[in-house]
């Protein structure tokens, strides 16, 4: 397997342990390590499938604490924005890509860390608000979580019920973007690879979530996305 599909692989593994530790984490830290191994077209979009199958089995598990109302606005707003985001992913140009999944995600990490409430999403429209945004990320970054992450904060919404209708969201936020954008041009032992590495990020996970404290385990997350969030927008200021 040559050196980036390993480095792709070993990113996804990182994102899924992050996933586990931290409730939000997959994308923002295997997407820019993967857009810059890949390109921003193939590792986004390999970054939207592999998040279907992370949504789903978080889902599973969590499936009965669902704020099904709240969830609903979300995923409406998110269905809206996907089209616009699938857009601007076929009209850029590859290094304005890589600059601006770069600066998206590095953002979105950015506003996670200071934690201030937008009082805009307590009105009314809020949640269809916090969807359009988090299908945007979703789908030209992979990043669908912050702008959630957001919202759960300005509103006071219970963590319980927010894992599970994040998820939701996430489902069909990148199901929705792989129908519009295409499956990733990669190969399937990449695919298998990954699938294996997502495995084993989530048992290494299981295994440290008791061992990590959540505010350690999240500052790493934030690091690892910051990192590859400069290191894709480097090397597309370099493509230039």
């Amino acid at each position: 397997m040559p050196v980036g599909d390993v480095l792709a692989v070993a990113a996804v593994a990182l994102g899924a342990t992050a996933q586990r530790l931290t409730g939000l984490g997959f994308a923002l830290v295997a997407a820019p390590f993967l857009v810059v191994l890949l390109g921003p077209r193939t590792g986004v979009t390999l970054a939207n499938v592999l998040s279907i199958v992370l949504c789903l089995i978080v889902l599973a598990s969590t499936f009965r604490h669902l704020h099904r109302r709240l969830a609903v606005a979300l995923v409406g707003g998110a269905a809206l924005a996907v089209p616009v985001g699938a857009l601007v992913v076929r009209t850029l140009p590859t290094p304005a890509l890589l600059i601006g999944v770069g600066t998206l995600t590095a953002g979105s990490v950015l506003w996670v860390v200071t934690g201030r409430a937008l009082p805009l999403l307590r009105r009314r429209g809020g949640a269809v608000l916090a969807g359009i945004a988090s299908g945007f990320c979703n789908t030209t970054a992979a990043t669908g979580g912050p702008p959630l992450a957001v919202y759960a904060a300005s509103t006071g919404w219970p963590q319980r019920a927010f894992v599970p209708s994040v998820q939701l969201v996430g489902l069909v936020s990148n199901t929705l973007s792989v129908v519009v954008k295409g499956t990733p041009a990669v190969s399937w032992p990449l695919v298998a690879a990954c699938g294996v590495a997502m495995a084993a990020g989530l048992t290494g996970g299981q295994f440290l979530v008791h061992r990590v404290s959540d505010a350690h385990a999240r500052r790493a997350m934030l690091l690892l996305a910051l990192g590859g969030s400069l290191l894709a927008v480097a090397k597309g200021v370099t493509s230039l």
